[in-house]
């Protein structure tokens, strides 16, 4: 079959599925018995419409929200207005629910038409010969898949609302009109959002919803077709997939996370583990009820139950003790009984070898800024024998040769500052919670703004003046580049630390295995979009030369949000194109924002998008495309690309009304005031806002509640005409349909571009003061979508995937009513007219952020 026919024969699935069933349950919502939801529900349609009109015509948000209330509303006053747009919202962050539930209902239909990329097509491909299979096999032995939840605030939905949600998708499966009802009016009555700032525990409490309800059942579903499928040895502790999980451990530059936070997560993961053990436990002792395995049952329940419902003082890693219990089972169904429920057994004997104690690895996290200062003080503390007077006055060579590594055991005083005491008394912590999970529980120590080969051995030396021991330091230490400046060091940085000889001995114990995470979101609010990547792809190139240099074994940690200006879209795709450059073998990256709950909310959609990253994995490796293997002339065009992409974006950085533009148009200083995350909008929370201060995640943000999405593209159109200009057109081209790097950049570009739509704010082109600014802006995004349009061919945007080009479509027309909003209250805000009322402009703006968030999807 064709894929043009193939495509084809998905929208029409799609438009059946999805859009008609759609707009046949939206029209319950007016039925819903609330206070004057059905008025609402008959009004929305117009306003709907009317934004829609007056977006084509190019009217301001005040001219469009001021001619829909006098043409359909007329005669009450501005209170009321308010009062509509508030209730418009209410019901339009429902909509976008009911569409999220719809779609992910029909994913199997939608979703899979087309194997390629899964396990299954692994399957088909290991089907070929028992050579493929036994090939497949030794790469499964050396592979992994870390798959890590972070605590970025883009993630919206209230746990009450996905179960909502996970049951709205049975029912839609089934067309269970009564159920939909009835879940429509739970959802009606459900508050979306939390009147308070969640703490960092409440944070992972709402993602370790996800690890239960469907990380739980998807990881194990897939392990266990590979193990039924291939041959993987479990002899030597290696795992296909792992979990990973930042609440409660990452602290850069969240004052909210200590250590307390840091136990109270890890006793969390605990104690729910053993509650989803436990549940799986209740099927096997209703099934094995024979005799002489009684104790044995009574013995692992006991274990269950108290780990799942009891706080356990002083609790130690059981992972042992339960996997010995559940193969003396086995051992005796086995023998005595025929085997009888032997594969329920196996079943809970996999999900305890794979979650042991912990259910996810709890990685912990701070800024190189901060560890430099702890060290400095500890320095400074008679009990510790550092004996290197003016050591901060040494250069980086001077420092590397003269550190020592000395054993000490210095308990940190309460009258040190908080930062000191959190840092030292959590990798006291650390060993604790070793000890209680296991020691995958809490064995990764990521140095974020590192710099420098003195920020990770300062660190070391942090650990074993805190009670560590040499020959028992059971933590991998993880360096965290993230600007363009720092990719470009990173290689050096690497090579002084496989110099190190304690660093080198230290590698040993753990395996020769070093992961180094690398950071999407910073580098693109640092050099843009092109920029960004390819100093990613280069950094990735030389990190591997110098780590094979050393026999290392080298695994990447990719920090990638949602959308593609911090390294997200069609991820799985990066990883399929990694030529053999580029160490591959373990694929590392974070899960956050929407992306938890668009790709991982169920567990359909969880397996599909672990399978296509295993899958990835596996095959660029089996079978390396040598078109991913970029040549010379192919990277000094990227280069030449990437660096005149640079320069207009560091220009527009520096333009002197940036930040103000950004503070005035979006809701940028008031993302704070979304009770979503513990975590400040910007580092140094307390100053002027500096857009080096500036999180990556709310400068995204911004831009993309704009409809602006300025990080994902900017520049990229003005690199594609220098190419064309200077006639290297046909190279771009060439490159464009054989790299699959290259490709997947610009691709993921364009989804970016979907979502942008500069007719929201094209009222600015009269503004006095920033006419000129916003029309730079949208002259690179009507350049970039012109050249895009020719380099790939297209008529319009993601042509190739037509399916998702409507899916946005169609989300964009939902919340389109909610961007004229926002903007409109924004324009209140700005005009000052009613100053009385800013409190209520300010709570209008931030009640659309939501509902614009969550159907983008993967916007933050």
């Amino acid at each position: 079959m064709s894929s043009t026919l193939k495509l084809s024969q998905r929208e029409t699935t799609f438009n059946q599925e999805v859009v008609t069933r759609f707009e046949l349950y939206n029209s319950l919502f007016q039925t819903l018995p609330f206070y004057q939801v059905k008025d609402t529900g008959i009004l929305l349609p117009f306003f709907s419409s009317h934004c829609e009109k007056g977006t084509v015509s190019q009217l301001s948000p005040t001219e469009i929200i001021e001619s829909f209330f006098e043409k359909y509303v007329p005669g009450i006053d501005h209170q009321e207005q308010i009062n509509r747009m508030f209730r418009f919202i209410q019901y339009i962050e429902r909509q976008v629910v009911l569409f999220d539930a719809i779609e992910d209902s029909s994913f199997n239909k939608i979703g899979r038409t087309d194997d390629s990329g899964s396990l299954q097509s692994l399957l088909q491909l290991a089907s070929q010969s028992d050579k493929v299979r036994d090939d497949i096999s030794d790469k499964l032995k050396k592979f992994s898949l870390r798959l890590v939840l972070t605590a970025h605030p883009t993630q919206f939905y209230p746990g009450t609302v996905l179960g909502i949600m996970t049951d709205l998708i049975d029912a839609l499966k089934v067309n269970d009109l009564n159920n939909i009802d009835v879940l429509l009016q739970q959802l009606g009555k459900t508050p979306f959002f939390n009147k308070t700032s969640p703490t960092p525990v409440d944070e992972a409490v709402s993602l370790v919803w996800f690890l239960e309800h469907t990380f739980y059942h998807a990881v194990s579903a897939i392990q266990s077709k590979l193990e039924e499928e291939f041959d993987i040895d479990y002899a030597n502790d290696h795992q296909v997939l792992e979990l990973g999980f930042w609440p409660g451990g990452d602290r850069d530059g969240n004052p909210n996370v200590n250590t307390e936070t840091t136990s109270s997560v890890a006793v969390l993961l605990r104690q729910i583990i053993f509650r989803c053990y436990y549940r799986d436990f209740r099927l096997l002792k209703r099934r094995i009820t024979f005799r002489g395995i009684e104790k044995t049952i009574a013995r692992l329940e006991k274990l269950l139950y108290q780990n799942a419902f009891n706080s356990q003082q002083n609790p130690k890693d059981l992972q042992g003790e339960l996997l010995s219990l559940l193969n003396s089972v086995k051992q005796t169904l086995v023998t005595d009984h025929g085997s009888l429920f032997v594969n329920i057994v196996d079943g809970l004997m996999q999900k305890v070898r794979l979650f042991g104690c912990y259910f996810a690895t709890l990685d912990i996290r701070q800024d190189s800024r901060i560890l430099h200062s702890v060290f400095k003080y500890c320095t400074q503390q008679s009990q510790i024998k550092f004996g290197l007077k003016g050591y901060d006055a040494l250069s980086e060579e001077e420092k590397l040769k003269v550190i020592s590594f000395n054993e000490a055991d210095f308990h940190c005083p309460d009258d040190a500052d908080d930062m000191t005491k959190d840092t030292l008394n959590t990798i006291r912590l650390m060993k604790q919670i070793q000890y209680s999970n296991g020691e995958k529980a809490c064995q990764r120590f990521i140095i974020s703004n590192c710099q420098r080969s003195s920020d990770i051995l300062q660190l070391i030396n942090l650990f074993l003046w805190s009670g560590w021991r040499k020959e028992f330091l059971s933590v991998d230490f993880m360096p965290l580049f993230e600007t363009v400046n720092d990719l470009s060091n990173a290689a050096q940085v690497m090579e002084n630390l496989y110099r190190n000889p304690f660093y080198k001995e230290h590698l040993e114990r753990r395996g020769n295995r070093q992961t180094i995470m690398l950071g999407f979101s910073d580098s693109t609010k640092d050099g843009g979009y092109l920029m960004a990547n390819w100093s990613i792809y280069k950094a990735k190139v030389e990190l591997t030369a110098t780590a094979r240099k050393y026999g290392i074994d080298l695994a990447f940690f990719d920090g990638r949000g949602g959308p593609p200006a911090r390294g997200g879209g069609k991820t799985h795709r990066f990883y399929a194109s990694m030529g053999s450059e580029i160490a591959n073998e373990h694929i590392q990256l974070t899960i956050q924002g929407q992306t938890v709950s668009s790709q991982y909310g169920s567990v359909e959609t969880a397996r599909f998008n672990i399978e296509q990253l295993i899958n990835a994995g596996i095959v660029s490796s089996l079978n390396p495309n040598d078109n991913d293997l970029l040549n010379k002339k192919s990277k000094a065009l990227i280069s030449e690309m990437a660096d005149e992409s640079y320069k207009l974006f560091m220009a527009l950085r520096q333009h002197p009304l940036f930040v103000e533009y950004l503070e005035k148009f979006s809701p940028l200083k008031l993302l704070s005031k979304i009770n979503i995350s513990s975590r400040p909008t910007k580092r140094n929370a307390d100053a002027q806002l500096k857009l080096e201060d500036l999180r990556a995640i709310s400068f995204v943000t911004s831009w993309s509640q704009l409809k602006q999405n300025i990080p994902g593209f900017y520049g990229v159109g003005t690199s594609l005409k220098k190419m064309k200009d200077g006639g290297s057109w046909e190279e771009v081209q060439h490159l464009y349909h054989q790299s699959g790097f290259f490709k997947t950049m610009l691709d993921n570009c364009m989804m970016s571009m979907s979502k942008s739509d500069f007719r929201v704010t094209a009222y600015l082109e009269h503004d006095k003061k920033f006419a000129e600014f916003w029309k730079m802006l949208k002259d690179e995004y009507e350049l970039t979508k012109a050249m895009l349009l020719e380099l790939t061919g297209s008529q319009v945007l993601m042509q190739e995937y037509p399916v998702e080009r409507k899916s946005i479509a169609i989300r964009e027309r939902i919340v389109l009513p909610l961007v004229i909003v926002q903007h409109y209250a924004l324009q209140c805000l700005n005009g000052n007219e009613y100053p009385e009322l800013n409190d209520i402009y300010n709570k209008l703006v931030i009640r659309t952020v939501y509902g614009i968030v969550n159907a983008g999807r993967n916007l933050a």
